[in-house]
């Protein structure tokens, strides 16, 4: 098998783009199926109240209005509180690099080992 033919049957990708995509769809479909379930509850709710095609009408579309409004303000308070903490985080692993570059570098070599290189690579990697 040629390498050209290898290359064109592994086109998996083993970046995070994969994973990015994966949390959209996760988020989307939870999304999606809330506010089926919620706006579905809604309506039943003020079918029993009142037959009046208007009035569930407006109540479905009312409660699909603020549905979507809800859901949009919680996923940008979660996307800038994920933000945030990794900012943070990186903020602290580069005040330890500064402050203790040898404890950062065994981290490294350890977590790299552990993963399955042998200690000689993972620190050679490390220090590349």
């Amino acid at each position: 098998m040629s390498d050209g033919e290898r290359e064109g049957r592994h086109e998996e990708s083993h970046g995070g783009a994969l994973g990015t995509r994966l949390n959209w769809l996760r988020a989307g479909v939870l999304g999606a199926n809330d506010g089926v379930v919620s706006t579905a509850g809604l309506v039943v709710g003020v079918a029993g109240a009142s037959a009046d095609r208007g009035t569930l009408l407006t109540a479905g579309l009312a409660g699909l209005l603020a549905g979507s409004m809800s859901m949009a303000a919680g996923e940008y308070v979660s996307v800038n509180t994920q933000r945030d903490a990794e900012k943070a985080a990186l903020a602290v692993e580069r005040r330890e690099l500064r402050e203790d570059p040898e404890a950062e570098l065994d981290e490294l070599t350890r977590l790299l080992a552990a993963r399955g290189l042998s200690h000689d690579v993972a620190r050679e990697a490390a220090e590349q």
